[in-house]
């Protein structure tokens, strides 16, 4: 596809796009405002030339988080702009304990992207993962702006979608001041399409740098011992997608013949999704919401997670823990937020989005791959059982997140670099 073409094809399907949004805002009526910002206007007056990182979702600005707090304390006079895609970013965006200051990222059309960098004048554009965007990516270079993939990822199932419109893609890497790939493999792909190899470096996955805050273990005391129950076996379903609750639920069922007092953390990956889950655990398990701030009681089996950025808190509190994602063919969720907490986590037979890292989970037994609920079950309640053995495969899952941390440092120094021109 030629960059012409992309024009065309981007602006015949700006009408489909907004009814995509109404018809996502029928669940979420997020997705209903703040459409002007897609469009490049913005109400509020923007900062003195701030740092701009693209994060587009919660998982992108999370893995962004230890690279933030680093440009909070190097650089505390220049603002950070962060933008997301979608409405969950926005709100976990809100709940970082520093002034960021936040916005839709503009579609790709040339009148947004222009109002967008007319308004904001970035002095450099960060982008987490690999979000390829042909207009963005040629009027940042063509106002100097100096562009940053970081922590650059490209499954061989994306590579293969990519060379279909090969050129294109090839014309849009080569406008970035710096590629830093997340592995050997994602630098590798990249190259394939066309990246430039003297721009392209292999960083690490910087989401081995996340870490969480100190006062995480004494929280999640507290959580379990005045609202989960104390000293009873708890797990945790983390980042669930439809389709997979059920089989999550299968597996609890299946759990409590063994062990009847176990909770079930259960935790949705959308927020709109909250009261359709919530529905469908209704009535065969005895249900607490979280967003309603009550106790569980002794019958009490399930604990629905209907608030946003709680997830850390909860991975502390649960004695096990399962990646959500994984079960139905999403491609799984992040692995190290639970590693981080000392948790092995368990995950499903669909994770091509976090190969590398839960195959260095696995090779280091500090996780556990299942192929469906029964055997969910099964590895949860063995967890649940063997605290010693679960004990010892958490500090495995630790101990590999320590031995792979530093990417965030080599971005620093990427940026440093840049700032300095």
């Amino acid at each position: 596809m030629t960059y012409p073409l992309y024009l065309l094809t981007t602006h015949l399907l700006v009408p489909a796009v907004f009814i995509r949004l109404l018809l996502k805002s029928r669940r979420s009526p997020q997705y209903r405002r703040r459409w002007s910002e897609r469009l490049g206007f913005y109400p509020n007056p923007p900062p003195s030339k701030p740092i701009w990182i693209h994060t587009v979702s919660v998982g992108e600005f999370n893995a962004a988080k230890p690279l933030i707090k680093r440009l909070k304390e190097n650089h505390p006079d220049i603002p950070l702009l962060i933008t997301t895609t979608t409405p969950t970013g926005s709100a976990e965006v809100k709940t970082y304990p520093a002034d960021l200051y936040h916005v839709y990222l503009p579609y790709d059309l040339p009148i947004a992207v222009n109002k967008f960098l007319r308004c904001w004048q970035p002095r450099l554009c960060i982008i987490f993962e690999t979000e390829i965007w042909p207009v963005l990516f040629r009027k940042s270079a063509a106002a100097g702006i100096p562009i940053i993939m970081a922590n650059a990822r490209l499954s061989e199932k994306s590579a293969r979608g990519y060379r279909h419109i090969k050129s294109l893609v090839a014309d849009t890497l080569q406008r970035t001041t710096t590629i830093a790939a997340a592995t050997k493999e994602d630098s590798a792909r990249l190259v394939a399409l066309g990246a430039n190899t003297e721009t392209i470096t292999v960083m690490g996955n910087i989401k081995f740098d996340y870490q969480p805050p100190p006062s995480i273990k004494e929280s999640a005391a507290h959580l379990r011992q005045q609202i989960l129950g104390g000293t009873r076996p708890i797990w945790i379903a983390a980042s669930t997608h439809e389709g997979e609750e059920e089989q999550i639920l299968a597996a609890h069922a299946e759990l409590l013949k063994q062990l009847p007092d176990a909770l079930l953390i259960l935790t949705p990956r959308h927020p709109e999704r909250f009261d359709e889950v919530a529905r469908l655990c209704d009535p065969a398990f005895n249900v607490i919401r979280r967003s309603t701030g009550q106790k569980c009681g002794s019958g009490t089996n399930l604990y629905l997670a209907d608030t946003m950025g709680d997830l850390p808190l909860l991975y502390a509190a649960a004695d096990a823990a399962f990646v959500g994602g994984s079960l139905v063919p999403i491609g799984g969720h992040n692995l190290i937020e639970p590693a981080a907490a000392g948790r092995a986590p368990v995950f499903g037979p669909h994770m091509h989005n976090f190969n590398e890292i839960s195959q260095l989970l696995l090779a280091a037994n500090g996780a556990t791959q299942i192929a469906n609920s029964h055997e969910l079950a099964q590895q949860i309640e063995q967890l649940l059982l063997d605290s010693d053995r679960t004990s010892e495969r958490g500090e495995k899952a630790l101990n590999l997140v320590a031995q792979h941390r530093g990417a965030t440092q080599l971005l620093i120094d990427i940026i440093d670099r840049q700032l300095d021109h």
